[in-house]
């Protein structure tokens, strides 16, 4: 999990900053928060996907 930045963003930098958060997401949301017509906030939420193989009981058990 990575650590979030907390510096104020540079208004030429959050496009950067965008485009770093998604190229790094292999599925997930990038969402982008606006006040007074400026992106004060970007937040990334990361999904992990399993494979259809491992779907099933966590702890391994089977239901009969």
């Amino acid at each position: 999990m990575q650590t979030s930045q907390h510096k104020p963003l540079e208004p030429a930098n959050w496009l950067e900053l965008v485009a770093e958060q998604v190229d790094q997401l292999r599925f997930g949301v990038v969402q982008i928060v606006v006040h007074d017509s400026r992106v004060v906030q970007i937040e990334r939420t990361e999904k992990v996907r399993l494979a259809h193989h491992a779907a099933g009981p966590v702890d391994g058990r089977h239901t009969g």
